[in-house]
């Protein structure tokens, strides 16, 4: 097949950047990495996603203020989701937000991957923080903040990062 993407390569060649390079990410590679959450699929295609680009020095102060698990990346994505927009499970009245916003910060993750821009999924932060620092209101719900940046020469994965269980200890067949 002609033009065929290599998914299963890019997925294990990304890691999470801890070391970064200070150069703000061209707004062109910025683009394109929303671009990604943007087509990203959510529950009945509602789009719950709210995202805040954090890549000002002012804005890069103020997370810093919300989590230690900033790696002195020199710009960050908060994925949030608004409440009332999600899609709610009739059952239960389980919300999509938490996994609609995931999907969104890992499409934009590997998006990123893609253009050589190194990024780490925190959730290591201080949610109240992040409301006050950046006004977000109750209505949205803050999942995850992408720090992202060039890797530094000293980036590496995780020494785990390429240990895996089997297949077979993770995938069950059902059978009847």
């Amino acid at each position: 097949m002609e033009n065929q993407i290599d998914f299963l390569a890019l997925a294990s060649q990304r890691y999470s950047v801890r070391s970064f390079l200070p150069q703000p990410i061209e707004k062109e590679a910025l683009n394109r990495i929303l671009q990604a959450g943007h087509l990203a699929p959510t529950a009945c295609n509602l789009q719950p996603q709210r995202i805040l680009v954090v890549d000002s020095p002012e804005s890069v102060a103020k997370l810093r203020k919300c989590t230690k698990c900033h790696f002195d990346a020199p710009a960050a994505l908060l994925v949030c989701y608004e409440k009332e927009k999600c899609w709610k499970r009739r059952y239960d009245g389980a919300s999509s937000g938490v996994i609609d916003a995931s999907i969104v910060a890992t499409h934009m993750m590997l998006e990123a991957a893609a253009l050589g821009v190194g990024t780490t999924w925190v959730m290591y932060f201080d949610p109240q923080a992040v409301r006050e620092e950046f006004q977000i209101p109750e209505t949205i719900e803050p999942v995850a903040l992408l720090v992202m940046g060039y890797p530094s020469k000293e980036a590496k994965p995780y020494p785990g990062h390429s240990e895996f269980r089997s297949l077979e200890e993770v995938v069950v067949y059902h059978q009847f």
